[in-house]
């Protein structure tokens, strides 16, 4: 089950505000406004105090939305709740220039700035490398946006275990302090982080954050291989991002989940994020339920 204890460790994801992702293709399918501002009063209700979005994600909206709700909270809570953006997804950068270039990050880093209408981020990502920027480009980029008091913490995300060493061995002295967090996806059908990065995460004292738990809603149980997905559900608008679930394997692997559940008296998606939980040296998950009664089938109330 989960407990009062696990809250720190569960983060709310606002990916779906305005658009599922970062795709200009899948805007229509994203939460509106005002369903994203009701999912963030219950966030708060449930306990939660960490906040996750991007630049790109509803191409802006999210941040603005997140931006919005953020100063209807007032200070004592904006103080101590968690605010973690991204900069580097390709859908972000107009034509003639890199995501990862320094004067895309000072762009992006402003922009976010005055859509959550904060003056500091608390955690700040790579959100992927575009493979064409200098790392010491981005890096050195980083460390001005640190120095200027812009970002808090630092973080990489969608990055491989080389990538985490490069940026440790690599990062201004500014930076290298400030470097704390990857995030990558994990869950029970997304295993290969386990053999290496995240053990040498927490050898290496940096804090591994999972996104995608669920695996695109696939570990809630509501899909069925060969069979049409709900209306409205990440598949139905978005199959191609997890064509690599859809096999018997992953069917097989969740209906044993399903049957480890029932014996617990869990649903299928609280033992999912329960498994995500337990494996050691994982700090944090990302959740991103899309409805208030996701949360209760997480196995989170209100307090």
């Amino acid at each position: 089950m989960l407990t009062r204890e696990d809250l720190p460790r569960i983060i709310f994801g606002c990916g779906n505000f305005g658009g599922m992702g970062s795709s200009p293709s899948l805007r229509h399918a994203g939460d509106s406004e005002e369903q994203a501002l009701k999912l963030l009063d219950h966030a708060r209700a449930v306990g939660l105090t960490r906040f996750d979005t991007a630049n790109t994600y509803g191409g802006g909206a999210s941040e603005t939305i997140l931006g919005k709700w953020l100063r209807a909270q007032g200070a004592a809570f904006v103080e101590k709740a968690q605010i973690a953006t991204k900069v580097g997804n390709p859908h972000g950068c107009p034509p003639g220039e890199t995501p990862l270039g320094a004067r895309q990050i000072a762009h992006h880093l402003d922009e976010s700035l005055r859509r959550l209408g904060i003056e500091r981020i608390d955690l700040y990502y790579i959100h992927e490398f575009d493979r064409v920027t200098p790392v010491d480009e981005i890096l050195k980029a980083m460390a001005r946006a640190a120095e200027a008091g812009k970002i808090d913490r630092f973080g990489i995300s969608n990055a491989s275990l080389t990538d985490v060493k490069v940026v440790k061995s690599r990062a201004p002295a500014s930076l290298a302090s400030r470097f704390e967090y990857v995030q990558n996806e994990y869950n029970l059908l997304a295993l290969a982080d386990a053999a290496a990065l995240i053990p040498w995460c927490a050898e290496n004292g940096f804090r591994y954050t999972a996104f995608s738990p669920l695996a695109g809603g696939l570990l809630t149980g509501k899909y069925a291989l060969g069979k049409e997905p709900p209306p409205n559900s990440r598949l139905a608008h978005a199959a191609g991002m997890y064509s690599t679930y859809l096999k018997e394997e992953s069917f097989a692997a969740i209906d044993k989940l399903r049957r480890a559940a029932e014996r617990r008296q869990q649903t299928v998606a609280e033992a999912a994020l329960r498994f995500v939980l337990d494996t050691p040296g994982v700090d944090g998950l990302i959740i991103a339920p899309r409805r208030i009664d996701h949360f209760a089938t997480m196995g989170l109330s209100p307090q």
